[in-house]
């Protein structure tokens, strides 16, 4: 028996983890690193179209800005007329789901992810319940909002500038901070 706390040569990714083959997760970043990336501003119906072909489920009138960074599209899905900023990171080891007439800011971080710290293997954490995010219609994350994974930020949020989420957040509440806590009614 080891005595490491953390042993990062004996973590293994476990199979089926990606939902993909290997293959289609590099054919997808490929894809985004050139096609997606480099497109103009203005052809949100372009960059729709790769994450469709990809596997995401985009609603009608989505913006996805060209500098966001999605890790596996088939796991994202986005309602209607929501926007997503420049340099948003959206980390779809589990599921995220985004409502419709969602803002979510530049440089904001959704991470659908965690690894079991206990263990010296370090390995991912694989409940759904405890990772996925789910962000409700109506929200506003402003810029540079941490969302952690398993949380779910009720319809109407505004979450503020800078905040870290890392618990689940009411509907129609103004919330800020770190770690964010509503401080008024929308």
């Amino acid at each position: 028996m080891s005595d490491d706390v953390q042993n990062l040569r004996s973590f293994r990714i476990p199979p089926d983890f990606r939902g993909k083959p290997a293959w289609a997760v590099q054919c997808w970043w490929v894809v985004q690193a050139t096609l997606f990336r480099l497109s103009p501003q203005f052809m949100f119906g372009w960059r729709n179209w790769l994450l469709r072909i990809f596997g995401a489920r985009i609603g009608v009138g989505v913006h996805v800005r060209p500098t966001a960074r999605i890790t596996y599209p088939w796991k994202v899905t986005i309602g209607d007329w929501s926007w997503i900023g420049d340099e948003t990171l959206i980390y779809s080891l589990e599921q995220i789901v985004i409502g419709s007439h969602v803002s979510i800011s530049h440089r904001s971080s959704l991470c659908a992810g965690n690894h079991d710290y206990t263990k010296s293997d370090f390995p991912y954490v694989l409940d759904p319940g405890k990772t996925r995010i789910r962000i409700e219609n109506e929200v506003w994350l402003a810029n540079d909002v941490f969302v952690g994974p398993g949380v779910t930020i009720g319809r109407g949020a505004v979450v503020g500038a800078r905040s870290g989420v890392f618990d689940s957040l009411p509907p129609m509440m103004v919330c800020f901070g770190t770690p964010a806590r509503p401080v008024k009614p929308r």
